[in-house]
């Protein structure tokens, strides 16, 4: 991820004209991570994964269906994060 994704031009900025907000990431125990905030995701070849929420979950487990978004898989499989 990109530290200065919050000054790129691809950043969103509040309709009130305030500064972009900060991305967030909160790792949910034995679960995903929660990104919240300007952020790009792309495939390994370089191509935008298109965000269709302002929180996007991150897979953890690997068992996830929809790579790279997590689908749940992590309590059917039993993942634990690390303590």
């Amino acid at each position: 991820m990109n530290p200065d994704a919050a000054a790129s031009p691809h950043a969103v900025a509040p309709a009130d004209g305030a500064p972009p907000r900060a991305t967030v990431i909160v790792p949910c125990p034995d679960g995903p991570l929660l990104i919240r905030g300007p952020v790009e995701l792309r495939t390994p070849s370089g191509e935008l994964i298109p965000r269709r929420r302002r929180t996007v979950a991150l897979c953890r487990c690997g068992a996830t269906g929809i790579p790279p978004f997590c689908d749940g898989s992590h309590k059917a499989v039993g993942f634990q994060s690390a303590r």
